[in-house]
C-alpha cells in the first residue's frame, strides 16, 4: 500500500518530550522516527528518506548545530529545523546559519509545531525540484527568515505578507543605499504607477513598525526619490 504521509526524524534525547512530540505528529498524520542522540539519527538517516528533521541542539554525544553540518553534507536535500530551549539572538543566528530553515523555541505548543510543520512542508513541495531560495538576515536587533517571511525579535516573532516580506528583502540587499520609487515599484509591483506607489507607502509604514524597536536601524523617506533602509554596525 502506497502511502503520503511526510516522513520526519525527531532528534529529542529528553525522553517524556521525545515520546510526547512522536506520538503527537503520529496522531497527526506524520510517519515519525524518533532517535535519541545525533548518532542513531545518522545511521537512521543512512538507512531511509525522510522529508524532514527536526533537531534538538543539545544532544548526549553530538552538538545541534555539529549534526547539522553532518547533514547538510552527507543528505544536502534533507530541510530540516531546530527545536530548542536555546533562545539567545547568537544561536537563532547560527541555526539558520547552518542551513535550518526554521528555529522554533521550546516550550512550543504541539498544535503550533504541527501547523508550522504543514507550512513548511507545504512550501517545500511548492519548489518541486527547484532550488530552495531563502536566506536569513541579520537586522541589527532581528532576525529576518525570508522562507518563513518572519522577523524575529528576542522571543517575538512578526509574520510578514508575501508583499512585506519581499519589500524588506529587497531593501536589505540594497541597505544604506537610495532605492527609488521606480526600482522598487518595478521590481516588486512590476509596475510603475501612482496607485502602486500609494500602496508601497503603506508597507514602508509597516515595516517602519516592525522594525522600531530596534534605534539602530533608520527607514528614511528621501522626498521624491525613495528610501533608504539604514543600519548602523550591522555586520
Amino acid at each position: 500500500m502506497v502511502t503520503n504521509k511526510k516522513k520526519i526524524i525527531l532528534v529529542e534525547d529528553d525522553s517524556t518530550l521525545g515520546y510526547l512530540l512522536s506520538e503527537y505528529l503520529i496522531m497527526n498524520n506524520f510517519e515519525v522516527l524518533w532517535a535519541k542522540n545525533g548518532f542513531e539519527c545518522l545511521k537512521k538517516l543512512e538507512q531511509n528518506n525522510y522529508d524532514l528533521a527536526i533537531l534538538d541542539i543539545m544532544l548526549p554525544d553530538i552538538d545541534g548545530f555539529n549534526l547539522a553540518h553532518n547533514i547538510k553534507n552527507m543528505f544536502p536535500s534533507l530541510p530540516f529545523i531546530f527545536l530548542t530551549a536555546r533562545s539567545l539572538k547568537v544561536d537563532v543566528l547560527k541555526g539558520f546559519s547552518v542551513g535550518a530553515i526554521d528555529y522554533l523555541k521550546k516550550p512550543i505548543d504541539e498544535e503550533e509545531l504541527v501547523v508550522r510543520i504543514k507550512a513548511l512542508l507545504s512550501r517545500l513541495d511548492k519548489t518541486n525540484n527547484e532550488d530552495l531560495d531563502y536566506e536569513a538576515y541579520n537586522v541589527g536587533d532581528y532576525v529576518f527568515n525570508t522562507l518563513n517571511q518572519e522577523l524575529i525579535y528576542k522571543d517575538k516573532k512578526i509574520h510578514l505578507t508575501n508583499r512585506e516580506s519581499q519589500l524588506l528583502q529587497y531593501l536589505l540587499n540594497h541597505k544604506n543605499n537610495l532605492c527609488s520609487h521606480k526600482d522598487i515599484l518595478t521590481h516588486i509591483w512590476g509596475k510603475n504607477d501612482y496607485f502602486n506607489k500609494k500602496s508601497l507607502n503603506v508597507f514602508i509604514t509597516h515595516l517602519r513598525k516592525y522594525l522600531n524597536k530596534d534605534s539602530k536601524i533608520k527607514l528614511e523617506n528621501i522626498h521624491n526619490r525613495g528610501f533608504i533602509l539604514k543600519i548602523e554596525d550591522d555586520n
